[in-house]
């Protein structure tokens, strides 16, 4: 019989999320079973609990930055034992036969990963997230997380983290590499953090330089304000590569004037309108755009097992459930830093 657990509910995109019940599959042969200890707040979470991002199955649990630990697993799991701590991100299912999910890049799946919630598993069953007191996953979908990172600054490097290792592993951030990372959020903060690790040399480029402090503090080489003009002036010609992670229409073509030769500006944010690529913004320096999203399971290990090598956590600020519509407008507000994470025992 499925089991019933505690979650936190968005039941319209006009309304405020809720307490609630909802129910778990019983484990299949592959499934690992999670008592969920944390569960951070990504913004995704917000627009898709508001209606924002086109369709939303409501009533929908939010959350895909889930750290927790295993208390059941299904009768042939190889990977996992009761007791491991582990993790879930973005997806907790892909076609697995296509070339990205034989490629070990499930997250690029040609018929589409299956969201760790507002999504539609193998069974026919709508997927619920974090916001929960369990979840059942296949062993496939799950990662461990080492000791050494607490639960709590884990459960975001499940997103925020993993979206920022990627591009900065595929177009090989480290010694001898300036990176600028746009932006110190939720998503910004840890591209400091884990490009510093790397051994570039990394800039914020910010709208003011209010977080400047921290921005230095948590790894960068240099901050500046892109507030003012002369920013642009002084960094022209400058990075090899320029990883954006802010949700708004920035002008691009300015950015793109940072980069050096055969340099590279990534975009991770997701803004409303289409952007803007002006051809010899590109064509000059032999200059590219290009975008990344999460990254794949073994890579999400990847990051994991580094950020524990490197003593890697999120910044963030842990509440109980009863503050999560509130985190959900100070979020929207830019007034966290820099990771919100549920403490699912209060659920």
């Amino acid at each position: 019989m499925p089991t019933t657990v505690n979650a936190y509910i968005a039941t319209a995109a006009d309304q405020p999320l809720e307490a609630a019940t909802i129910e778990r599959r019983d484990p299949k042969p592959h499934d690992v079973v999670i008592d969920i200890a944390y569960a951070g707040i990504c913004h995704s979470d917000i627009h898709t609990a508001r209606g924002e991002w086109g369709r939303t199955a409501f009533p929908v649990v939010p959350g895909h930055e889930i750290a927790g630990v295993v208390s059941a697993v299904g009768s042939e799991v190889t990977r996992y034992s009761v007791g491991d701590r582990v993790g879930v991100g973005c997806f907790v299912d892909s076609c697995r036969e296509c070339g990205p999910c034989r490629q070990g890049e499930e997250q690029y799946c040609e018929r589409g990963m299956t969201g760790t919630y507002n999504a539609v598993d193998r069974y026919g069953a709508p997927t619920h997230g974090g916001y929960s007191t369990a979840i059942v996953v296949d062993e496939n979908y799950v990662c461990g997380i080492p000791e050494g990172i607490g639960l709590d600054e884990a459960a975001p490097l499940l997103c925020a983290g993993i979206t920022l290792f990627s591009p900065l592993r595929h177009w090989n951030a480290g010694p001898g590499k300036k990176v600028a990372i746009v932006g110190l959020g939720g998503l910004g903060h840890m591209g400091v953090k884990i490009a510093h690790a790397m051994g570039a040399e990394v800039t914020v480029l910010s709208q003011s330089l209010k977080k400047m402090e921290d921005g230095l503090r948590l790894g960068a080489d240099h901050y500046y304000a892109t507030g003012d003009p002369d920013t642009f002036r002084t960094l022209r010609n400058e990075f090899d590569l320029i990883i954006n992670t802010v949700s708004a229409n920035l002008p691009i073509h300015k950015y793109l004037g940072m980069l050096a030769i055969n340099g590279t500006l990534v975009e991770l944010g997701l803004p409303e309108h289409p952007i803007e690529v002006p051809a010899f913004a590109v064509a000059a320096n032999r200059r590219s755009f290009a975008g990344s999203m999460i990254g794949g399971i073994a890579e999400t290990q990847e990051m994991l097992d580094f950020c524990a090598e490197h003593g890697i956590g999120s910044e963030i600020e842990v509440i109980g459930a009863d503050k999560i519509n509130e985190a959900y407008d100070r979020v929207v507000a830019s007034d966290v830093r820099y990771r919100f994470v549920i403490d699912t025992a209060t659920l």
